[in-house]
């Protein structure tokens, strides 16, 4: 999530923690960071977050922050261990900077400085180390300005795509970044809110009675977390800046044929969720949920 002002997050972690065992299979990890300002608070569990009492407990734990990424985790590479949980957190120019990834990246084995090192064995972590190794090696001083991280965000995005699908989420608390390999979704909820419901548990709320003019939130997901509200897909390759709860910039990287492949034939690709759907042309989720949010107003 990446807002324009402090919010929680336990509407939507109810349902995206129902995700890790109970509604869909990613049950060999999870954890979430909240960002206050340059720092962050960092949960992770190697148990599967619908059973997990530190999810429970989190679930009860209105923290509000501006972002906030959550993972569960589908092992592909690298075991069952603490260690090798999402979200990641490492320093940078003097804030935290959190990392989390959904994808395979196969032969990766970039040349590493020794400042940034993995402590566990993922492909994921290894990808965070680089694009942090990178990112100090063309701004060895001091951080530049957004649009400029950007930018080399994107190059650096565009030679680790070329080893697998990957999709992530990161940010220092002051952006979210988001890429995507082959799915990921988002939609920004703004005046005038209206209610949401859950698709993996019978849950719902109505944003207005809990909102005002100025809120606005942005939620990116893999798959959908609501049922009638009108979610973008992602088209492959894109990465996309959000502040303040919007999409502030936004560029294409080239996805290999591999990893498009993937798409068309989902039992290829290890990390899938099963709630993926295929791709398709309408950018929203279906036409009921877009009558249902017309009719509220939205």
């Amino acid at each position: 999530m990446n807002c324009a002002a402090p919010t929680d997050v336990t509407f939507s972690f109810t349902g995206f923690a129902a995700r890790g065992g109970a509604t869909d299979h990613h049950a060999d990890g999870w954890g979430i960071a909240f960002f206050e300002d340059k720092a962050c608070r960092l949960f992770i569990d190697h148990q599967a977050s619908a059973r997990s009492p530190i999810a429970e407990m989190v679930k009860r734990y209105p923290i509000k922050s501006r972002n906030t990424i959550a993972h569960i985790r589908k092992a592909t590479q690298g075991h069952i261990q603490l260690e090798n949980s999402h979200p990641f957190m490492r320093e940078l120019w003097g804030r935290h900077w959190i990392f989390a990834h959904n994808g395979d990246l196969q032969d990766f084995n970039p040349v590493m400085s020794g400042v940034y090192q993995p402590v566990g064995t993922t492909d994921s972590e290894l990808a965070f180390c680089t694009l942090l190794q990178g990112l100090r090696k063309a701004f060895p001083g001091s951080q530049p300005p957004l649009e400029e991280l950007f930018g080399a965000l994107e190059s650096l995005t565009r030679e680790i795509t070329q080893f697998g699908v990957f999709n992530f989420l990161m940010s220092n608390g002051q952006a979210l970044f988001a890429h995507c390999s082959t799915h990921l979704h988002y939609l920004v909820r703004r005046w005038p809110f209206s209610t949401a419901h859950l698709v993996d548990a019978d849950v719902s709320i109505d944003f207005a009675k809990y909102t005002t003019p100025e809120d606005r939130v942005a939620v990116i997901a893999t798959a959908p977390l609501t049922d009638n509200e009108v979610w973008t897909r992602f088209a492959p390759g894109d990465l996309l800046m959000f502040q303040h709860g919007e999409v502030i910039a936004q560029a294409s990287v080239p996805v290999p044929q591999k990893v498009l492949d993937k798409l068309k034939n989902p039992a290829t690709d290890a990390s899938a969720s099963a709630r993926c759907p295929l791709p398709r042309e309408a950018e929203t989720v279906d036409a009921e949920a877009a009558a249902a949010l017309q009719s509220w107003g939205e």
